[in-house]
């Protein structure tokens, strides 16, 4: 599908760059080169279509309809999805949660969302796709969306609003008192287009840089990273590897955008793809910037039983990614 950028990309590095090919420097570059191309259009395609949806069902049309529908526990789903639609990651995430609150929607909801928002977009997807293919790409996105799902049911039957800080239990228990109105739009797609351009823009120039480190890091790991660095961690197969990942990922903050080539380069160095996804979803669903944030919002220990949940999710997801894929 790509052969063309990769024939660009040879034209480049080896016909006017005139690099010596199998060279450390001309590897990375041609990596580099290649990524970033094949990223950004898959990138525009589906950050596109993501556009038009989402101006077709906005934020204020889920909080009402959540808020007001009895839905026995397929609203779990429909979070998870919506957080799974969003282009935002986990520091983004925290200020939507604060509005899924103030719109009524119980907190084992507002989770599911809160789970799944940072661990699939379309700019994870997207990227997915252009490394490891259809199989992997719906796998992943699948077992996201289930694990926002479940993850937001079993908070919300520990019954945890008490937990959240003050400001924001008061916020709760007003919203039952508050009335949400959402207008029909009647517009056309081709009347909505100037908006969705712009968001369209909006999105992919608030990741470019995102996108450009986290290749330009993939290329110099793929270029000069010895091939036992991260063989040496991760890549045994014990069953130890995967949760050794989490943790390793959890000081660390990365969007998908950023993290998804490094991920890319784990796996040509020997580790197993679900030990590398399960670092992924550590790093851009359990990092200590959200952590503060969250902290904006949540007492101590209710973070700390989020983080718990949601990393025991993640550890699984990693063992059955590596049985399956």
């Amino acid at each position: 599908m790509f052969d063309f950028l990769e024939h660009f990309a040879d034209w480049v590095i080896y016909g006017i760059l005139n690099l010596e090919e199998g060279g450390r420097l001309a590897s990375s570059m041609n990596f580099f080169i290649y990524e970033t191309l094949k990223i950004f259009i898959l990138l525009f395609i589906i950050v596109s279509l993501m556009a038009v949806i989402n101006s077709y069902f906005p934020v204020e049309k889920l909080r009402s309809f959540l808020s007001r529908k009895k839905l026995y526990g397929l609203e779990y789903l429909l979070a998870s999805v919506f957080g799974a639609i969003t282009p935002f990651c986990s520091c983004s995430s925290v200020p939507l949660f604060i509005g899924f609150v103030q719109g009524g929607i119980p907190l084992g909801v507002t989770f599911s969302f809160l789970i799944t928002s940072p661990l699939v977009n379309e700019v994870a997807l997207a990227m997915f796709l252009g490394m490891f293919g259809l199989k992997t790409t719906v796998i992943y996105a699948v077992s996201g969306i289930l694990l926002g799902t479940f993850g937001g049911m079993i908070l919300g039957r520990f019954h945890l609003e008490r937990l959240l800080s003050d400001w924001v239990r008061h916020i709760w228990s007003n919203a039952g008192s508050e009335t949400v109105t959402v207008g029909g739009e009647s517009r056309s797609l081709r009347e909505r287009m100037p908006e969705i351009r712009q968001n369209v823009m909006e999105i992919i120039k608030g990741i470019a840089v995102y996108v450009l480190i986290g290749i330009a890091i993939g290329a110099g790991m793929h270029g000069y990273v010895p091939e036992n660095f991260f063989s040496r961690y991760l890549s045994s197969g014990e069953w130890w590897t995967v949760p050794l990942a989490v943790i390793f990922a959890v000081p660390m903050y990365a969007s998908a955008a950023g993290i998804v080539p490094v991920i890319q380069v784990f796996v040509a160095k020997g580790v197993p793809l679900g030990t590398a996804i399960a670092f992924m979803m550590g790093t851009v669903g359990l990092s200590l910037p959200e952590a503060t944030l969250l902290k904006k919002v949540m007492t101590m220990r209710l973070i700390v039983i989020f983080f718990g949940t949601v990393a025991a999710f993640i550890v699984l997801s990693g063992f059955v990614f590596n049985k399956v894929l």
